[in-house]
Order: structure tokens, then C-alpha cells, then sequence
């Protein structure tokens, strides 16, 4: 009698166990911002190996969160000399794991690309870069990159271009100590910043505004005829971080018919995470800086030493429900076809407490099922919503 009552109290966990993993095996999911590509550089692996432990990404926890389409960031920061080349050396990094596990992987440029990799049950990898620095300010490497691959660009990274001015800049700028502007000695883009927004348009690049200054973001929706999206940010009325979304700036990108990608990062999400980890930099910041001096980008260093001190790093991250707090909002502001995922996973030190890797995407399923979304809403968050912008600035467009 008694295993039979324990049956049926577990009978409900059981069936919603089932169905949450169901939902998540059937749905399209996609990523839309991994910094896999730089973070194998700095660490020295490989993604196609077992980087459990190293990582938050490798290719068969891929499978394992049933990851079916992921945009690898192609990034460097303000401070690489040749950023051009670097970010050629990265897309030579997804291509040569593409070319090694051709029954796993395939390179996509267009949606007819997407589908077929889909069919095949392949990894579709896309490249999105990083930071207008990149193009080094010529017109003719944007085209290049988009022939080999880059389907979107965030217009700038923390550093601003002659340009375009970063959300970084713009929020510190001082004048009175020189501060960084535009080549026009302004915020916003100036006449060649508007060129770069209506050629990524021709080409069918998708406008990425994650990074940018405010000034700029409102100068690109004015002149951007696709939809815009933000590959890693969250919400502003939730954590008043400058790289956040204010009210105004979410309904401009779901007018233009764009999505909010939401970024997992715990400083983005939790507006208590930042003090805390400026007291766990400080506390090791020598060893921080010795890898800075060895040739470490300063990001990953911070990851490195973050990697080190597990239980210390543990301690200061938000739980799951701090991130779908964001998911919410937006949800409710502007509407469930505007909002899906770019996990930052291999750029940041501290992803919800829950979410360890790339492994763990059917976590986020369940959390939304609990929260009361359908089936076709979590489709939507999952990955439809990026099909859908994919295909809308790819339309018309040089492909």
C-alpha cells in the first residue's frame, strides 16, 4: 500500500519531467551569441573535444542541451593591433571544426542552409562578430566577412569606433577630459556609420545594437529598413546596467520587427553582481594581472582566475529565475515574438547557478513550463523568433 501511495506522488514529477524534455527534444533551439572561438585561443582547446570542466562549450554537450543552431562570436577587444586579421583567424578556427566533423557540424549562410542542417540533425554554425572594430573602418572587409560567413555585426564592442560610440563610452564620457566622440566630435554614428547600417541591410547582415550607446542605437533605428536585434543584453528597469534595454529601446526593436536575445551573464541580469565580483577582482587581482601580462585578453583572465575559485565565483551567482525575470518583462511589454537567447557561454565568469554549460538548455524549458508558457510560446523563445529575424534580413538581400 505504502509503494503504491509513494507511486502516484511521483506519478506528477514524472509527467512533467517527460513532458519538459519532450517539448525541449521537438523544439528548434538556437544561440545566438558563444564566445567559444576566442575563448579556445586564450584556453588553447579545441571545440570539437571534451572541454567538461574548461568550458562551458564544447560540441557534444551541444547535442547533449540540443543546441540546433549556434552563431559563434567572432570577437577581440579595443586593444588588438590587427583586429581584421584576428577575427579571420577565429572564423578559420569554426571552419576547420566544421571541416573535421563533417557529420556533425555544417556552416550555414542563408535559411535554406538553416533547414537542411536541421533535416541532417547537424550543429548549423553561424558567425556573428563582435565589435565594428573589426572592419577597421573599411566598407570592403564588411563585405569580406559577410562572404565568409558573418551574419551579423554588433556595431561596437565596450570601445567605440571612429563610427559608431559604445554604450561604454557614451555612459563615462567626460568632455572636459577627453573623453571618446565620433570622428564628428558627437555621439551616434556619423555619415559613415550610416553607410555601414544600410550596407549590412543590403547584404543581409542583421544590425546587432548589444554594446552600443544610446545615441547610437537611435541614430541605427533610423536608419535601418530590417529588423534590428541585441544578440546579448537584458532588461534596464531590472538591473540599470549600461549595456541594458531601456523600456523605449525594447519597443523600437520589436516595431522594427527584431528580437532581444537575452544574455545569461550574471551582471546583466542581477544588479548585485557587479560589487560583488569588483570585491572578488580585487581579492585577486595579482593573479589576474599575471595572466593580462602573459598575453591573456583581460575578460579571460578574469574567467580563468573566476574558473580557479569555483566555490568562491558560486557563491556570487543569481539563480535561474533571475534571468526569466527579464524574459518576462519583455514577454509582457512587447510581446512573446520578441525575445530568445544569447547566452554569452565562453565570454562571462558567472551564468545562473543552474545553467553550468551548454548541457543545460533543457533546464530553461522546464523553468518556462513552470512559469505557465505553452508549448508554442517556448518554441518561439527557443528558437523560432530567431528563424523568423534570420530569414527577415536575409530576404531580398545577396545571399
Amino acid at each position: 500500500m505504502f509503494t503504491r501511495i509513494l507511486l502516484l506522488l511521483l506519478l506528477p514529477s514524472f509527467v512533467f519531467a517527460q513532458k519538459y524534455k519532450k517539448i525541449h527534444a521537438a523544439a528548434f533551439v538556437a544561440d545566438t551569441h558563444n564566445d567559444i572561438p576566442s575563448s579556445a585561443i586564450e584556453k588553447n582547446v579545441a571545440f570539437d573535444t571534451d572541454l567538461k570542466g574548461k568550458t562551458h562549450s564544447d560540441l557534444n554537450r551541444m547535442f547533449t542541451g540540443g543546441v540546433d543552431a549556434q552563431m559563434f562570436s567572432i570577437f577581440c577587444d579595443g586593444e588588438q593591433k590587427d583586429p581584421y586579421n584576428y577575427a579571420n583567424r577565429e572564423i578559420d578556427s569554426v571552419y576547420a571544426w566544421v571541416q573535421r566533423n563533417p557529420s556533425k557540424m555544417m556552416m550555414v549562410y542563408n535559411p535554406t542552409d538553416l533547414q537542411t542542417a536541421t533535416q541532417q540533425k547537424k550543429l548549423a554554425a553561424l558567425l556573428g562578430m563582435e565589435g565594428g572594430h573589426m572592419i577597421e573602418n573599411d566598407i570592403n572587409k564588411l563585405d569580406a566577412l559577410y562572404k565568409r560567413g558573418v551574419r551579423y555585426m554588433t556595431i561596437t564592442w565596450n570601445n567605440s569606433t571612429p563610427w559608431a560610440t559604445s554604450a561604454a563610452d557614451e555612459t563615462s564620457l567626460n568632455p572636459s577630459k577627453g573623453g571618446t566622440l565620433n570622428s564628428d566630435g558627437k555621439k551616434g554614428l556619423t555619415s559613415f556609420g550610416e553607410q555601414v547600417i544600410k550596407r549590412m541591410n543590403e547584404l543581409g547582415m542583421m544590425v546587432d545594437v548589444s554594446h552600443v550607446g544610446e545615441q547610437t542605437f537611435w541614430d541605427i533605428v533610423k536608419v535601418s529598413t530590417k529588423p534590428i536585434i541585441t544578440s546579448h543584453s537584458c532588461v534596464w528597469n531590472l538591473c540599470p546596467h549600461r549595456r541594458n534595454l531601456k523600456d523605449e529601446q525594447i519597443k523600437a526593436i520589436a516595431k522594427s520587427g527584431g528580437v532581444i536575445f537575452l544574455n545569461f551573464y550574471a551582471g546583466f541580469i542581477d544588479s548585485t553582481y557587479e560589487t560583488k565580483r569588483n570585491a572578488f577582482m580585487k581579492q585577486h587581482q595579482t593573479e589576474i594581472d599575471a595572466l593580462v601580462q602573459q598575453g591573456k585578453q583581460k575578460d579571460y583572465a578574469l574567467m580563468m582566475v573566476s574558473e580557479k575559485y569555483k566555490t568562491e565565483m558560486n557563491a556570487l551567482r543569481p539563480s535561474l529565475s533571475v534571468l526569466l525575470n527579464h524574459l518576462d518583462y519583455i514577454v509582457k511589454l512587447v510581446g512573446v515574438d520578441h525575445v530568445g537567447l544569447g547566452s554569452d557561454f565562453d565570454g562571462i565568469e558567472a551564468p545562473p547557478l543552474e545553467l553550468n554549460g551548454v548541457e543545460d538548455y533543457p533546464l530553461i524549458t522546464k523553468a518556462l513550463l513552470k512559469r505557465g508558457y505553452s508549448k508554442k510560446d517556448i518554441q518561439k523563445i527557443l528558437g523560432g523568433n530567431f528563424i523568423r529575424v534570420f530569414a527577415a534580413n536575409q530576404s531580398l538581400s545577396n545571399q
